[in-house]
């Protein structure tokens, strides 16, 4: 059985730099997207260190003709994607009264289109070949409505429908789809995600406690190498299923939303207190909050 080639998207930092390596070590022909090379020294160090390689092509999947060109240079040194791993994504603060058509748009058009445009690079052979995985790297806040983040809800949300229609669309050529719903994992993406516009002032609360969330998440964040881990189980398993949830709250979050009743979503927002918010949230979710 020849080794599988594998794209992993945004291997430069976090998850995609962790999958890239996982998957590396573990038999696969990786090839990592960066916007730079000349900035992906982390990445070639950790794949050093592993005893791996990383191959690397430059691609911003924010960009149709960056994502053409990039494709073309992987079948040009590979001859075909086996796995794609669509991990390249961005953060999106802000509620959904002071948000506009433009910041959604934005990080839609990376976290939502870039991942579409990758796997349209990629299907035609997969259809072709009769064998593929695509492996979608949505979010907790995919499932639920995560406050004060709307673009980010937003995009990976509708990440979430695409994939599960991918899913059923590709099932009769024998591509598989897999969908990875992380909650808070070790990762730069938080570091960046510091915006809290709150231009009338009103939505201090809101803003307090995402940043609260994610204060929590941090303290208790799982290694970006546990993803990896479960994409790799994703791609290889002889039992695959659709979704796979990991890292800190995933799993807690997503069951407790399904079971809840949609007035006590709703009551929750209504909360004054942050007290009384944490201590309803670890009710809900079994989730503690608390500093």
């Amino acid at each position: 059985m020849s080794t599988p080639i594998t794209v992993v998207t945004g291997a430069n930092s976090g998850i995609g730099r962790a999958t890239a390596v996982h998957l590396a070590a573990n038999g696969h022909t990786v090839v990592g997207t960066v916007r730079s090379i000349d900035k992906a020294e982390k990445l070639n160090a950790m794949a050093a260190d592993a005893g791996v390689t990383v191959d690397l092509v430059e691609l911003d999947v924010a960009d149709g003709d960056s994502v053409r060109a990039g494709f073309a240079e992987v079948f040009a040194r590979h001859g075909r994607v086996d796995h794609l791993v669509n991990n390249a994504g961005v953060g999106g603060n802000g509620v959904v009264e002071e948000t506009s058509p433009k910041q959604f748009l934005d990080v839609m058009n990376v976290d939502l289109c870039g991942a579409v445009r990758c796997a349209q690079a990629v299907l035609p052979q997969m259809r072709e070949r009769g064998s593929g995985t695509i492996v979608n790297i949505t979010s907790v806040a995919g499932c639920f409505g995560a406050l004060a983040q709307a673009p980010y809800v937003a995009s990976k949300w509708a990440l979430e429908g695409v994939s599960e229609e991918l899913a059923l669309e590709v099932a009769p050529f024998g591509i598989r789809v897999a969908i990875i719903e992380p909650g808070v994992t070790k990762s730069a993406i938080f570091a960046k995600n510091t915006d809290a516009v709150n231009e009338s002032g009103a939505y201090d609360a809101q803003y307090r406690r995402m940043f609260g969330f994610y204060a929590a998440g941090i303290r208790q964040a799982t290694p970006a190498e546990e993803v990896a881990e479960v994409i790799l189980h994703a791609i290889e398993t002889d039992q695959p299923t659709l979704r796979y949830s990991v890292s800190w709250a995933a799993s807690e979050i997503i069951a407790g939303r399904s079971r809840m009743a949609e007035g006590d979503w709703v009551a929750l927002g209504a909360l004054e207190s942050d007290d009384e918010y944490v201590a309803r949230f670890k009710e809900l979710f079994d989730v503690d909050l608390s500093s």
